[in-house]
């Protein structure tokens, strides 16, 4: 009868949803680098214990990979909020360009980053994540270039090739900054992107 009634007994509600795990799960890579993540780190921030995150991810592994997962499938959603908040599409690329560097507003969170970029590039599963995003991110560059060119921001370019140098310039310049450190990353960033484009702006 107590096996019975157990069985019937409803789980209880989580208190902290995934969401809430992974956001803290990134707040700590950016503190911490590969060799010194632990769940333990994670769990006190959100106010469980290490065993609650691996039942729920399996693993230190399942949860960094929920992470990188949830990076790549978000993006084409962030993008669009992005256009959304701006009248310019120029603006709004110039803001998607330069999140990393809000992101990573000290050299260490941003070499504790290249850390784990280690992992995306080395490590096949990870790297189908990374993979996907870079796509997501060169397509979302893309369509927001495309809105430029029909709101008559920039002149006629090829914009695939036009968002893949904008990608390489702002994950460059944002290591440029960590090495020379003169001012903040975002304005560091921001600066050589519209050095990029002003080539390809209208008058």
């Amino acid at each position: 009868m107590t096996i019975h009634y157990l069985s019937r007994v409803s789980p209880r509600p989580r208190t902290v949803s995934d969401d809430e795990i992974l956001a803290a799960t990134a707040r700590a890579m950016s503190r911490v680098p590969p060799t010194r993540f632990t769940l333990a780190e994670v769990a006190q921030e959100v106010g469980l214990a290490p065993a609650t995150l691996v039942q729920r991810f399996g693993s230190k592994r399942g949860l960094l990979l929920a992470l990188s997962a949830q990076s790549a499938g978000s993006m084409d959603a962030s993008f669009e909020m992005v256009r959304q908040a701006h009248a310019s599409p120029l603006e709004a690329l110039l803001t998607a360009a330069t999140e990393m560097a809000r992101f990573s507003p000290t050299p260490e969170e941003l070499a504790n980053s290249i850390a784990y970029l280690h992992i995306d590039l080395s490590d096949a599963e990870f790297h189908k994540h990374i993979l996907e995003s870079s796509r997501a991110m060169q397509r979302g560059y893309g369509a927001l270039l495309d809105d430029a060119l029909e709101a008559r921001e920039l002149v006629q370019c090829d914009t695939e090739r036009l968002a893949r140098a904008v990608e390489a310039v702002a994950a460059g310049s944002l290591i440029g900054w960590a090495i020379h450190r003169k001012g903040k990353a975002e304005a560091w960033v921001r600066k050589d992107l519209e050095t990029l484009l002003a080539p390809y702006r209208r008058a």
